[in-house]
């Protein structure tokens, strides 16, 4: 994501970050339907529980919901289907490679507008254990209770 100017974020995956340790990320262009892109539009989209599979030489995303456009005609796309992302067959190698390696899967950070385009961020992960989940909500909570502090403080 070098060029940050044109960017409108649509929808976070925080849940990811908790649940996982992330180690690299890669931008991919998704392939939707034209009903699809004005429900993307509106930010009718869910990343939560969402994931990535790699079939064939090819990566897509799975279980990301995007609500039916209710203007759309009775032929609006299946809200929970199996999208296309969009790689170079070097980075898809590069992640088949990885994801080879014990620990390691995709997981989608991010779905934005860049320029007239719609992203997804996708990140090479590895799953956190409890401990370190535990590790993630005291540090939140510390977080939180110095933010309090300071604006108390004001």
């Amino acid at each position: 994501m070098e060029n940050k100017k044109n960017i409108k974020i649509i929808d976070k995956n925080k849940k990811a970050y908790f649940d996982y340790f992330m180690e690299e990320t890669f931008e991919a262009g998704i392939v939707l339907e034209g009903n699809e892109v004005k429900s993307v539009k509106m930010g009718n989209v869910n990343l939560k529980d969402s994931f990535c599979h790699i079939d064939k030489g090819e990566v897509f995303l799975k279980n990301c919901h995007i609500t039916p456009y209710e203007k759309g005609s009775a032929f609006n796309a299946e809200p929970r289907r199996n999208r296309k992302l969009l790689l170079s067959k070097r980075e898809i190698n590069k992640l088949i490679g990885k994801i080879k390696t014990k620990g390691y899967t995709l997981v989608p950070t991010q779905i934005y507008f860049s320029g007239r385009f719609v992203k997804v961020e996708i990140a090479l992960a590895k799953g956190k254990q409890l401990h370190d989940k535990r590790d993630s909500l005291k540090e939140k909570d510390i977080k939180r209770d110095i933010d309090r502090e300071i604006k108390n403080y004001k």
